[in-house]
């Protein structure tokens, strides 16, 4: 997929994740929902599951989330979750 965005993953503790992706795919409340670069602007609040990034290298990571909110504005996605941490530790 051509073109990038910046992401952040932010938790009421730290900044879980800051750089430039490809796509993502996360938990909304009634859903999953995608993102891609030029996406029109959006704000959503997340429900619990799996947060897929893809990086503009076409690397993959997952974390899983819980909560919160997802705005997209301007080619720069931030994500405000209560618990965001590794897949494979939870």
């Amino acid at each position: 997929m051509p073109g990038t965005f910046s992401c952040s993953v932010v938790t009421p503790e730290q900044e879980v994740f800051e750089g430039e992706v490809s796509y993502i795919v996360l938990p909304a409340w009634d859903g999953e929902m995608g993102f891609a670069v030029n996406r029109a602007p959006i704000l959503v609040q997340i429900g619990e599951g799996s947060l897929r990034l893809t990086g503009e290298s076409g690397s993959k990571t997952t974390m899983k989330i819980a909560g919160g909110f997802a705005q997209m504005k301007g080619n720069k996605l931030t994500v405000l979750t209560d618990k965001a941490e590794a897949a494979d530790a939870a």
